[in-house]
């Protein structure tokens, strides 16, 4: 898996934290989406898809885990019936690792986390990973879903 070192780059975002079983998340991506849609933010080269992971989800109590779902914004966030707040993602030096598959799954992380970077002589900042959902939407097949997988590092 290729992997490359850049500066992810400050972005003003929409929030929505999912606390709770994995297997709720789309409940959770389903009031982004909501939301998202109510606004217009339709365009997905201005508004990209993200979510913060702080941990692994299976390694991670359930009651535990934590995904902050995000949508790069412009504007500002008002106040909403879906929970969604205003937030940023600051800018970090990463490794990053694309993923080409189902989301259920994401191989990239792993990687990054589990190989890469016990032999890159990086060391993690403790920031959540953050994954960029290159491709959204209802049409979106699992095995064309693609991912890139930033790990933030010192």
């Amino acid at each position: 898996m290729d992997v490359e070192i850049l500066q992810f780059p400050e972005t003003r975002v929409a929030v929505l934290t999912h606390l709770g079983p994995p297997e709720r998340e789309h409940e959770t991506v389903q009031r982004m989406i909501a939301w998202k849609l109510a606004q217009g933010l339709t365009d997905p080269l201005r508004h990209r898809s993200y979510g913060l992971h702080y941990g692994d989800p299976k390694h991670t109590a359930a009651d535990m885990h934590r995904v902050d779902f995000c949508l790069s914004i412009e504007g500002d966030v008002a106040p909403n019936p879906y929970g969604i707040v205003a937030g940023v993602i600051p800018s970090l030096r990463c490794a990053r690792a694309r993923d080409i598959g189902s989301r259920a799954d994401n191989r990239a992380a792993a990687f990054l986390v589990r190989e890469w970077l016990p032999r890159s002589g990086e060391a993690w900042s403790g920031e959540p990973l953050i994954f960029h959902y290159v491709n959204v939407g209802p049409k979106l097949r699992d095995a064309d879903a693609i991912t890139d997988v930033y790990l933030p590092l010192r």
